[in-house]
């Protein structure tokens, strides 16, 4: 509070009016009537002031007190709470000591029935991936579970597994051995070569080989499902799977087995079939066939035709004084009839016109010959053709992608070999059929010329028996 006497003096009043408008705009934009008036509003506001300090310092007082309540009962827990946790520490010490003094005592007790668990684990693990591979699952899901069990308790620290636990290990170890050894029908789910799960009929073939409608399943390794191969195996091999599923009970039937649980049949359905091999010849196998089966034909049509023209000479000789038109020898035949009954002939025109009947028939004997001759030396030689080809294809797909993968290079080297092989194999066949030919033409040649000899013979003969009777 200010003084009554400082307040009052004249100059004191001015001073302080001052300082009041130059701090308080709200006060003085209400323009007081006087210089008292003003004074007057300024106790007020100091007044108000320290009313509402005095307020504000009792506050804060009562939140200091409390504050320090707050801080002396946080104390109180924080000691609890160190209390505790040595305790806790102290047990826990404890609790560790006696722990390792009974896994001491357990190790000490167990001795080697540990290690009796530990190979038991792993036979069981072994036995697990023959089971997950086996076709014999198929028969009798659910197996590994009771081996995964196994393994769980026989590694564990503080579970063991039981005798009945161990005896369902011996049981399926001894159900995989006996079911190996037997042929089974049973109804099991299979996804066919569209992706599609069906309920069908199953035969298995002891652990290695399953049948599903005539053709071949694997165990997928991925889903342990059985997968029909998407590539059936050709040729015998698929026929001897349609026959044995479709064999009765009791029957007795050959298959072939898959030791390997389908990777040998997988490998024999990636190979190609005769067809197959023959598409990988290209356009050049494509010509190589087409010249065989042309040469084919024509050996064949001539071969036909010299068995029966040879027939018929065996059967013209039989009845040698009637010639007949449906052979050659009959033909030659009726030729020197015709000529020994004419006046003016002499041995030597006589000759001559049997030669030329032999000539006559000569060359629809040695038909075809040439044409064989020139396909036996171009079916080779189309072959090479294929052959570079084939290794031009090859030496492209190593300059594209290296060699460090041979599939990419088994395109070329199969149309190298395969068109060789077609070459090969018509050339083979029509030489021995053309030395076949030769030597079928040749011999009823041969029988031409030895009896238009004789009959020339025989003329000359009788001609010079006559003169001689004539003279006589």
């Amino acid at each position: 509070m200010i003084a009554d006497p400082i307040v009052r003096s004249p100059a004191m009043k001015t001073l302080f009016a001052s300082l009041l408008l130059a701090v308080s705009g709200a006060t003085l934009a209400q323009s007081p009537a006087s210089v008292d008036e003003l004074l007057q509003r300024v106790e007020q506001g100091i007044v108000a002031d320290q009313q509402a300090q005095r307020a504000r310092l009792a506050e804060f007082e009562r939140e200091k007190d409390r504050q320090a309540d707050l801080l002396a009962a946080s104390r109180e827990e924080l000691k609890a709470l160190e209390a505790r946790s040595a305790s806790l520490e102290t047990r826990y010490a404890s609790n560790e000591a006696k722990l390792g003094e009974e896994e001491a005592r357990l190790n000490e007790r167990l001795g080697s029935l540990r290690e009796l668990f530990g190979v038991l684990q792993q036979t069981t693990g072994e036995f697990k991936g023959v089971v997950l591979t086996s076709a014999i699952s198929s028969q009798y899901p659910g197996r590994e579970a009771v081996l995964d069990a196994l393994i769980a308790k026989a590694g564990a620290q503080t579970t063991f597994p039981s005798i009945e636990e161990i005896e369902q290990l011996w049981f399926e170890m001894q159900r995989e051995i006996t079911a190996a050894g037997k042929t089974q029908r049973y109804s099991a789910e299979v996804v066919d070569a569209a992706g599609k799960p069906i309920q069908t009929e199953v035969v298995r073939v002891g652990s290695f080989t399953l049948l599903a409608n005539g053709r071949f399943l694997v165990v997928d390794p991925d889903s342990r499902k059985l997968v029909e191969l998407a590539k059936q195996p050709h040729g015998e091999v698929i026929d001897s799977a349609g026959r044995f599923f479709a064999a009765p009970a009791g029957g007795l039937e050959w298959l072939w087995v898959d030791p390997s649980r389908g990777v040998l049949l997988t490998l024999q359905g990636e190979r190609p079939d005769f067809w197959g091999r023959i598409e990988q010849g290209g356009l050049v196998g494509a010509i190589i066939i087409a010249v065989g089966l042309f040469g084919a034909g024509a050996a064949i049509y001539q071969f036909i035709f010299l068995t029966v023209t040879q027939a018929r000479v065996r059967r013209q000789l039989a009845a040698i004084g009637e010639p007949s038109q449906d052979n050659p020898l009959g033909r030659v035949l009726a030729t020197f009839k015709q000529s020994a009954h004419r006046d003016d002939e002499n041995a030597e025109v006589i000759e001559l016109r049997l030669s030329e009947a032999v000539m006559r028939e000569v060359p629809a004997l040695e038909r075809f010959q040439a044409l064989l001759k020139l396909v036996v030396a171009a079916g080779p030689l189309l072959g090479l053709v294929g052959t570079v080809i084939g290794m031009i294809i090859t030496f492209q797909a190593i300059t594209e992608a290296g060699s460090s993968d041979p599939k990419l290079m088994a395109d070329g080297i199969s149309h190298a070999m395969v068109a060789t092989a077609l070459g090969l194999g018509i050339a083979i066949p029509l030489l021995f059929a053309n030395a076949v030919l030769v030597s079928r033409s040749k011999r009823i040649v041969q029988v031409l010329d030895e009896q238009t000899a004789g009959m020339l013979a025989e003329w000359i003969e009788a001609n010079e028996q006559a003169a001689k009777s004539a003279k006589a």
